[in-house]
């Protein structure tokens, strides 16, 4: 069982009912990470369903919530033959702090019989570049549990020189040796840095709403996340980012809506 294994674990305590503990290695400047939550919540929600994989899982973030226990509650809402649905809320101290919609299937390794090309091309990994390491204080926790290599004209907001679109791409891949798989994917949809970044806007942007798709079973080795956005208005904007594996298969679809960057 690797580190992330056991920041994600859920135990079932009764039936659709299980606890977690939020591990503080997973903060982004002081909230805990979209994707890892998800992560969590979705271990919860495979265990109680007959099937082995979440392809679908739409999540509204109502809280913020902080290191330390939680639970976990499944509600199931409808079993077939060749998927599941259910409501997965996690709740720390009484409150709701994230309700989620998740369906659960279980994948082959069948050849898709259609797959468009990439939204955007990377360069080779050995021209991309890291982010500096965060300062201590800054509690970016998040930073050394993975690996990111950045498309560099998409970090030029580091240095004052935003592209002036929403756009982010990297390649990702767990800071532990780990092959990725689905709840690995969970955190990679939502690791990379708000998209508003390289329009030129900066500041927490706290996710209202994550949808995110599980398409293929990943293969070993690193990840490509592609981002990019649509409209920045009124203080929200959208993010979209389609991951890769390292065979270049299609293996994860995310679209979240955000607020503008706050403090």
């Amino acid at each position: 069982m690797t580190k992330f294994d056991e920041a994600t674990q859920a135990i079932r305590v009764e039936e659709g009912c299980y606890d977690v503990c939020l591990d503080p290695g997973y903060a982004i400047g002081g909230p805990l990470n979209g994707g890892y939550l998800l992560a969590v919540i979705l271990r919860a929600a495979v265990d109680a369903s007959p099937f082995e994989h979440p392809v679908s899982t739409s999540a509204q973030f109502l809280k913020a919530p902080v290191p330390g226990p939680a639970q976990v509650r499944v509600e199931p809402l409808k079993s077939g033959r060749t998927a599941a649905f259910a409501r997965a809320t996690l709740v720390q101290d009484g409150v709701a702090q994230i309700e989620s919609l998740i369906t659960t299937a279980t994948l082959n390794e069948a050849e898709p019989v259609y797959t468009a090309a990439p939204a955007s091309g990377m360069p080779d990994i050995e021209d991309c570049a890291k982010l500096p390491d965060p300062k201590p204080e800054s509690n970016m926790t998040l930073n050394a549990q993975m690996e990111l290599l950045f498309d560099p004209p998409t970090i030029g907001w580091l240095k004052g020189a935003p592209t002036g679109s929403p756009e982010s791409r990297a390649y990702f891949r767990m800071a532990e040796p780990q092959d990725p798989d689905p709840y690995v994917l969970a955190l990679a949809v939502d690791s990379l840095p708000p998209v508003v970044f390289s329009a030129g806007l900066r500041g927490w942007a706290p996710t209202v709403e994550l949808t995110w798709h599980l398409r293929a079973l990943p293969a070993p080795g690193w990840l490509t996340l592609l981002g990019g956005g649509r409209l920045i208005s009124g203080g929200w904007f959208d993010e979209d980012v389609e991951v890769r594996d390292s065979t270049g298969r299609l293996v994860a679809q995310c679209r979240q809506l955000a607020r503008v960057g706050r403090g």
